[in-house]
């Protein structure tokens, strides 16, 4: 007779996250490997992915500090290959000298370029929010457009920046596929394509159009609070029963704890000026360029 083969080692995930963040051991449950899974069963596991990060991050948010659609469009081409902290560190003395899409419009150059320089890529910077500036006065009277087709024409704002403007600025549905919701939607196997616009598209089909804006929030939250690119801390992560990924990072629930970037824990936001649920929560606000 011949000798059955060795079952597979499976990768075993804690069956409740919540209790690992109280640092308390949890029940041992198995992960299967979603390689066969049903278009059904990917539209569960991925909503439910979504209702747990909205219970471990209620108060996500969108993490540049803005007051207007205008301010928002600007930090966000300007978070471009750079931390949104380091933008929000540098918009209040942009803002306070160019509080209008006018005003940045007749901006000389080269003291934009100074106020911008902390940001990295300062000149480049500059050319494009001076340009969107002119574009908005000379096309748009002055007012940031609240429709995709008009805010792609603007220079550096691309389908992500648009989303990002639509959704937080004008409440309009939209999903912002960063460098962090690409990481993490691809671990998760909601889909394998590598294409932001493709994985927008895929993404988008699993949940009803209401969910998108929050579901980047949530999903960004958890690539930059626990799932991170090197090394993700699965062992306290809230989701683990339900991610085919489990075991690429440090699995033991104490090691785990001490990689959380985690506001509960005392690490301050990217915002100054962070939203009252979020200080509600324990969080802080980030401090101002230059302190500390």
């Amino acid at each position: 007779m011949k000798k059955a083969p060795a079952a597979r080692k499976v990768a075993v995930a804690p069956k409740k996250a919540t209790a690992r963040l109280k640092g308390t051991a949890p029940a041992k449950t198995v992960v299967h490997p979603p390689g066969d899974e049903s278009r059904t069963a990917l539209v569960r596991r991925a909503r439910r992915i979504n209702r747990e990060l909205a219970e471990v991050f209620p108060y996500a948010h969108p993490e540049l500090d803005f007051e207007n659609p205008f301010q928002l469009v600007v930090a966000t081409v300007l978070s471009a290959q750079t931390t949104d902290l380091r933008v929000n560190q540098t918009t209040p003395s942009l803002f306070a000298k160019y509080p209008t899409p006018e005003d940045l419009a007749a901006a000389n150059p080269e003291e934009v370029e100074e106020i911008l320089r902390p940001c990295g890529f300062f000149r480049a910077k500059t050319k494009s929010v001076i340009g969107l500036s002119k574009a908005l006065v000379e096309d748009f009277g002055g007012e940031v457009p609240g429709r995709l087709e008009d805010l792609v024409k603007l220079p550096g704002v691309g389908r992500k920046t648009a989303f990002v403007v639509l959704g937080n600025a004008f409440g309009r549905p939209g999903i912002t596929v960063d460098t962090h919701f690409q990481r993490l939607v691809r671990r998760w196997q909601w889909t394998g394509e590598t294409d932001p616009d493709k994985i927008e598209a895929a993404v988008g089909a699993l949940f009803p159009k209401s969910d998108w804006t929050d579901l980047s929030h949530h999903v960004i939250w958890h690539g930059r609070r626990i799932c991170h690119a090197r090394k993700p801390a699965c062992g306290a992560c809230p989701i683990a029963p339900l991610c085919p990924a489990y075991g690429e990072g440090e699995t033991d629930p104490e090691k785990a704890k001490k990689l959380l970037k985690y506001e509960k824990g005392g690490f301050p936001g990217q915002r100054l000026k962070p939203p009252q649920a979020y200080l509600d929560a324990g969080g802080k606000p980030a401090p101002p360029l230059g302190a500390g």
